[in-house]
């Protein structure tokens, strides 16, 4: 069979190719409309000697039903590297459950040849300091940009792993003026599996469960994890504390791709980002440029085909820094992003594009919508894969038609960066020496240089910043980055939405002074580069005992918990101790050897006492804790758990089956419901019990019957086990269970109005008892914490100054607060007595996708001080 095509230039790469009349066939009977089709992927060539997906997975992409897991993928781009030297694969690390994480490259052979001296190239173009205008313009005419193409980050997103197999056979295969420009041009980096632990948890449950499906309301929820803590927040890891997250971070700074185009799918047909509005105005313009670019040579390649529903502009926006992809143009690179429409899964089935309440209109014509979607649609994942290709090939052949424009883009990018620096205040940030809780300044320090950010220390004073204060100039390729991470967060306009939060900076978070600075003069100062900062602990003296200091450092709880047999005591009044202030919560123990190595690992100070301070203590005992989390909602849960396993805090893990069992004051002294649902009847009836019973056997957890909650049951079960005398903690939306629920029926947990918004800003709030136990650490009365979004409480007046511990003032600190008085003077924390139990109910969520630090140690001394 041969293809003939009038267009071969333009839209046909297989001419003179033999193609496979299996596939054309299949293909066509698969897609459910002619129009949802293009002539770039109605057709693949057979290519002797080079396989294509069915040749090793046995069925072609798009196949009904049918959905690949990691060792597949793998397998395939393995058959191709070894069948073509068109493609190579390169490992980039390995998951929390060892999964590899592993990238395909493409290009034509020269170019695979010399894939370092390309790489060699972009690293110059990235940080152009040092290079004379002569050599860049060299490395201009030589250089080939990356234009690296992710998938799988969404393990429910199940269509772009697929697509992109079958894209890589076209890339080394096809044969064509867009095929041979791509190769010629450009280097293609193709990422299928940017989560490979939820991709295989999915595909399985998939297989088990949602093949099923057949109509729109027999969806089943997917399986309660993904990868080992977070599933959807694996796009919102800002500081890049998950495994898999920090690998891609790694690859990014070693490849330096001009281009990231990240493939996920939800709203019709396809969306193609474009960086609308609110923007971080930090980035370069040219960014904005180029988006728009981008998406509207896409929307006009697929709407010249006939394919509907293709639009941009009207969803995701440029303000946060935090989601993955945007590590590229955090580092002056161009992010690139797709939503197309799925099934969560490979199912074909009948499907409403435009719902009651739709938000985005995607059956409506708009400017940025020109051929809208249609509003009901049978939908089919050979749909999914058809957009989302043409989608690719378009940019691709944008990109290659252009190298030398986005090679220069990058290039200006990079530069003006450095030069704004250099001109522009803040000429740089300072962390000024001596803080009191040194290892929250290495997390912001670490922190950024994990994304490449340069910092020093000074060698001598510069103004009333002591030697060895940290500095971080703006006058570097990521100058801009670290702007966007240290500066308040001015949201630009208070009657615009934002897709996430809109505050995040980073002192504010941790607690930690940085100094914003306007002397130029910074520039010159003399720094020692800081590769990454290790904080060694100390002890000052010689005695029988040891104080240690209580400033806020996480360690403490680490330090109690590995030395579970010791015997602590924790003063409640500060003393001072041969000049040395010993703050209020400051542990006292028996000095030890091995207490002393603890102590200078965790990077804690304590100071030697003769004997035992004159003032009021109590022993630290340890709870038995159990931490709550339903099966609908274990990402928020899994924040949590991941701080508490980095700290090394015991826990058991438990579900609805063993709240329901009761006896849980006899097992556990604390029960910790973190923030997972927007109300208590969420908390109590979790996911709606399904057709099927839906058994979950996994690494974290396990149940015949993962829906219908803990019920009206479970709920007094728990209040059983207050009454008896434990603790409950809840955090953030999850105190609306106590209040809901009756547990504490003194308060009211209300809701603000619809006027009201605040996605995620820094807030300030008041500490009203700073004597008791949860503020151990904290020398300051008013402090920042990240507005989380939990209940307005209303406590009975002859109650309200003896339960609430603090309060909000109504005062936004970063980001975007509207409808302050709502919120002002209302109580953050509350700490309630029931019975011979308490109830400690944050409105607040001190424990916040790796982010809040200076927040972690209000929920540390919950645990800590339960019975304090």
């Amino acid at each position: 069979m041969r293809r003939i095509c009038l267009l071969c230039a333009m839209v046909c790469a297989a001419c003179g190719q033999e193609l496979d009349p299996d596939f054309a066939k299949s293909v066509k009977q698969w897609t459910t409309k002619p129009e949802f089709s293009s002539p770039l992927v109605d057709h693949l060539p057979l290519v002797k000697g080079i396989p294509a997906p069915k040749d090793v997975l046995g069925y072609h992409v798009g196949t009904p039903k049918k959905l690949t897991d990691t060792v597949m993928i793998r397998r395939y781009f393995e058959a191709l590297a070894k069948a073509t030297k068109r493609l190579r694969i390169i490992e980039v690390g390995q998951t929390d459950e060892g999964r590899p994480c592993w990238s395909a490259v493409i290009g034509d052979e020269a170019t695979l040849a010399a894939l370092d001296t390309y790489k060699g190239y972009l690293a110059k173009l990235a940080d152009p300091r040092g290079s004379s205008e002569a050599e860049i313009r060299s490395i201009l005419e030589k250089a080939k940009p990356v234009y690296h193409i992710t998938g799988g980050l969404h393990s429910g997103e199940t269509g772009p792993p697929e697509m992109l197999m079958e894209l890589a056979y076209r890339l080394v295969a096809e044969d064509g003026t867009l095929y041979d420009g791509i190769r010629k041009n450009l280097i293609v980096m193709i990422s299928p599996l940017l989560e490979p632990d939820g991709r295989d948890r999915y595909v399985e449950w998939y297989r088990r469960y949602k093949v099923q499906e057949e109509t729109e309301d027999d969806r089943l929820p997917g399986p309660p994890y993904w990868g080992k803590y977070i599933f959807h927040d694996n796009n919102r890891d800002m500081n890049y504390s998950q495994v898999t997250m920090r690998n891609w971070l790694r690859a990014y700074l070693e490849w330096h791709p001009p281009i990231v185009h990240d493939l996920h799918e939800s709203v019709p047909f396809l969306y193609t980002f474009s960086g609308q509005a609110p923007q971080n105005a930090n980035l370069d313009p040219i960014l904005y440029a180029e988006l728009p670019w981008f998406a509207n040579y896409e929307m006009t390649k697929l709407i010249g085909y006939g394919m509907p529903g293709v639009w941009t502009h009207a969803f995701v926006d440029m303000w946060s820094v935090g989601y993955l992809g945007f590590m590229a143009s955090n580092h002056n690179g161009m992010l690139r992003m797709y939503e197309t429409y799925g099934n969560g899964g490979a199912n074909t089935m009948k499907r409403k594009v435009a719902p009651e309440g739709d938000r985005f209109g995607a059956a409506k014509r708009e400017w940025y919508r020109p051929l809208p979607a249609y509003a009901e649609v049978e939908w089919s994942l050979r749909n999914n894969t058809n957009y989302m290709q043409t989608g690719v090939l378009s940019a691709l052949e944008l990109a290659s038609s252009h190298p030398r424009v986005i090679l220069e883009n990058f290039y200006k990018k990079s530069l003006h960066a450095v030069e704004d620096g250099a001109k522009s205040a803040p000429y740089g940030f300072v962390i000024p020496a001596g803080q009191k809780d040194q290892t929250r300044v290495a997390w912001v320090v670490n922190t950024l240089r994990l994304q490449g950010i340069e910092v020093g220390t000074l060698r001598e004073a510069f103004g009333t910043f002591a030697a060895g204060s940290f500095v971080i100039k703006r006058n570097q390729p990521y100058g801009r980055l670290a702007k966007s991470l240290l500066e308040k967060q001015v949201f630009p306009d208070p009657n615009l939405r934002t897709y996430d939060d809109t505050g995040w900076t980073m002192g504010l978070i941790a607690h930690i002074e940085v100094k914003e600075i306007a002397d130029k003069a910074l520039l010159d100062a003399v720094v020692a580069a800081v590769d990454r900062v290790e904080v060694k602990g100390r002890v000052d003296g010689n005695g029988s005992l040891l104080a240690v200091l209580h400033n806020g450092e996480h360690g403490l709880i680490t330090l109690r918990y590995r030395m579970k047999d010791a015997k602590f005591e924790a003063v409640e009044k500060e003393f001072t101790s041969g000049g040395v202030t010993v703050p209020a919560g400051s542990f006292v123990v028996s000095d030890s050897a091995r207490l002393r190595r603890e102590i200078e690992a965790l990077g804690l100070r304590a100071v030697a006492l003769a004997a035992m301070p004159d003032v009021k203590r109590h022993t630290v005992d340890l709870p038995r804790m159990a931490m709550f989390s339903t099966w609908g909602n274990t990402q928020p849960v899994g924040w949590v758990r991941h701080t508490l396993d980095h700290y090394s805090v015991a826990y058991d893990l438990i579900y609805k089956d063993r709240v329901k069992k009761g006896g849980l004051r006899a097992a556990y002294d604390v029960l910790l419901i973190p923030s997972q649902t927007a109300s208590g009847k969420g908390l109590v009836f979790d996911l709606e019990p399904a057709k099927i019973p839906l058994e979950y056997k996994g690494l974290y957890g396990e149940a015949d019957e993962i829906t219908g909650g803990m019920g009206l049951a479970g709920a007094m079960e728990i209040e059983k086990f207050v009454q008896d005398g434990g603790v409950v903690i809840t955090l953030g939306t999850a105190s609306y269970f106590p209040a809901e629920f009756g547990l504490t029926r003194e308060v009211e947990a209300r809701r603000t109005s619809a006027a009201f918004y605040a996605p995620g800003p820094i807030v300030e709030t008041e500490v009203l008892k700073p004597l008791h136990p949860i503020f151990y650490g904290y020398d300051k009365r008013k402090l920042a914490v990240r507005y989380a979004g939990g209940p307005v409480f209303a406590i009975p007046e002859m109650h309200r100054n003896k339960w609430t511990l603090m309060k909000f003032t109504g005062t936004d600190l970063s980001g975007l607060l509207r409808g302050s008085a709502e919120i002002k003077d209302k109580a953050a924390i509350l700490d309630v007595p029931v019975g011979k139990g308490r109830v400690v109910m944050f409105s607040t969520n001190p424990c916040y996708r790796w982010q809040n630090h200076g927040e972690f140690s209000m929920l540390f001394n919950s645990i800590l001080h339960f019975n304090d």
